[in-house]
Formats: structure tokens, C-alpha cells, sequence
């Protein structure tokens, strides 16, 4: 009974040191999840990255930074506009360290930061985002409308939030079917149009980017000749704009983009030529629907976009 005894004691001890050597010298199985990784295939390319990460940086890709805000994500770092984070972003830019501005990222602010990811832009030149893989693991995210889906889930998959994208997704299409079904009638045998006040001057853009995708291809309007033609962000003439002589205008216009003419909008609506136009004389011209910088071929955009329309007397008809 006593050797029983001392060998269930014995066996107790022995039990208490392998736990206290698992306390103390093996890995808990947080750090073993932090540390494990999944493959990510985005635009064509396969990317080896966490399972799940908050330390992300976003350089250039204020399209990343708008899905931030629909899934409610705060970056370790992300770039400003005018040396400041827009107003729109402020719901996530608590904390966040500024890392430059959209074209001109600070590679040492960003190397301190010790990202895991960085989501930079298609629209930065092949040695940058060369520069920026060389910090972290880079993935370019596009500006094109087309893929504002897929953008949002390339966030999600890096987060973990992958069901708030979805719901955001359906939300979405649930409200579209909706507001079609009503301005499709409205925009049939119509000129719409959307253009950027940039610098003082007007600009239009390819069907696939800006607020197109949504006039376009979600809401069906038809796309005008000078849209297809638009190879890129096109500045085009008061003159030019008035042949075009468009039934319904949006129009988005910051002062943070025309610093050197911040009246440019003031006085593009005193000119003759803009007023006689037909959007103008209509009614039918809607300045500011949403934040001037939203970059309107991003999940964010089109959600804010599609309910700011739906409040305009265009769907209400008030």
C-alpha cells in the first residue's frame, strides 16, 4: 500500500514538472497562431502572410484605407493628404503614425513601424514598391473600380474579418437593386457624367474608374463617348465639357486638391458657358454627394455614394 502510495506521489511530481517546464519553456498557443501564416492569391499573384494581423501599413493606397473604414480597421501607419489624415478617416486615425503623403511615402518612418504588410498602390512606379518590399511583405492594391470586391476581401482575409465584409457586400447589393430599379428609368437615353476638380481644372475618367463603375455598370447609365475614350484621368475644357453637355452632373471638388485656386468651383459656376449647360439649367448638378476625397471606385465609396443618391431628389423626387 506504501510503495502504491509513494508511486502516485511520485508520479503527481513528475506530472507538476513537465507542466511547470511547459510554462516555462515551450511556446503558448497564441504566440504558435500569431505565428502561423496563409497564402493569399490577389491580381494574379500568390503572397505568403500572417493568418491574422492588425500590423499592417498603408502607403499610397487610400483605396486600403477606405476598406479600413468599412471594416472598421485601424492601420499601424497610413499616408496623409496635405500633412493631415482626411476628416473622412477619423473614426480610424486614433494612434495611427502618418507615413507620408499619398505619392511620397517616408521609407524610414514606414521600416520603424516593423510592418508585416504593407498595402501599397498600382499606381506607384515599379522601384518603389520594389523599395517597399524590401521592408515587408507588399502587396500593390489597385485602383480600378472593377476590383473594389476584391480589394475589401484581401483586407478582410489579412484581418480576420471576413464576415463583416460579406455582410457589408450584401448590404450593398441589396440596397443597389433597389435604387436601380428606380434611376435606370431616370438615366435611359440621359448624358451622366461624374468629374474631379483638380488643380483648377476639370477632369473626367475611364468608365472603370472614379464614380463610373457605380453610374455605369451598377446603376445603368449608358457611358459616353469621351468616357470611353479616357484612357486615365482626363483634364478636359470647359469648352469641351459643354459639347458634352451632360442631363445629370456629380461633382467632387476639396480644397485640399486646388490649394492654388481654392475658388476654382466658385468661379466655374459664375462662368456663362457652365450655366448654360443642361445638368446646370435642370437642376440636376450635385456637388459633394460625399467627401470630395473619397476615391469612388472603392467599397466605401460606392456604399456612400449609392446612400447619398438615394437621399437626393433624383431618387426621391422631392
Amino acid at each position: 500500500m506504501m510503495k502504491r502510495l509513494k508511486s502516485l506521489v511520485l508520479a503527481s511530481v513528475m506530472v507538476l514538472g513537465i507542466g511547470s517546464a511547459v510554462s516555462a519553456g515551450a511556446a503558448p498557443v497564441s504566440v504558435a497562431k500569431a505565428t502561423a501564416t496563409q497564402k493569399i492569391t490577389y491580381k494574379g499573384k500568390v503572397y505568403t502572410v500572417p493568418a491574422k494581423t492588425d500590423n499592417i501599413v498603408i502607403v499610397g493606397a487610400l483605396e486600403a484605407f477606405e476598406d479600413a473604414l468599412v471594416l472598421n480597421f485601424k492601420p499601424k501607419g497610413a499616408p496623409t493628404v496635405g500633412g493631415e489624415f482626411p476628416a473622412m478617416f477619423s473614426k480610424i486615425t486614433s494612434g495611427v503614425k502618418p507615413i507620408g503623403e499619398k505619392m511620397e511615402p517616408n521609407l524610414e518612418t514606414i521600416l520603424k513601424l516593423k510592418p508585416a504588410v504593407i498595402l501599397s498602390s498600382t499606381k506607384f512606379p515599379a522601384e518603389t514598391n520594389e523599395k517597399l518590399a524590401k521592408i515587408a511583405t507588399t502587396i500593390p492594391v489597385s485602383h480600378i473600380s472593377t476590383d473594389w470586391m476584391n480589394n475589401l476581401k484581401l483586407l478582410a482575409a489579412l484581418t480576420g474579418k471576413q464576415t463583416e465584409s460579406t455582410q457589408a457586400i450584401l448590404k450593398y447589393q441589396s440596397e443597389l437593386k433597389a435604387a436601380k430599379a428606380k434611376l435606370a428609368p431616370k438615366f435611359k437615353d440621359k448624358k451622366v457624367v461624374a468629374v474631379r476638380i483638380r488643380v483648377g481644372n476639370l477632369f473626367i475618367y475611364p468608365q472603370d474608374v472614379f464614380f463610373n463603375r457605380s453610374l455605369y455598370a451598377d446603376l445603368g447609365a449608358a457611358v459616353p463617348g469621351e468616357v470611353l475614350k479616357a484612357k486615365a484621368q482626363q483634364n478636359i475644357s470647359l469648352e469641351a465639357f459643354a459639347a458634352m453637355n451632360p442631363d445629370y452632373l456629380f461633382v467632387q471638388f476639396s480644397a485640399d486638391e486646388n490649394t492654388d485656386n481654392p475658388k476654382a468651383l466658385e468661379e466655374l459656376q459664375k462662368n456663362p458657358i457652365w450655366k448654360n449647360l443642361k445638368a446646370v439649367k435642370s437642376g440636376n448638378v450635385y456637388v459633394n454627394i460625399v467627401d470630395p476625397l473619397a476615391q469612388g471606385g472603392t467599397a466605401y465609396s460606392k456604399f456612400s455614394f449609392l446612400e447619398a443618391l438615394m437621399k437626393t431628389k433624383l431618387y426621391t423626387g422631392k
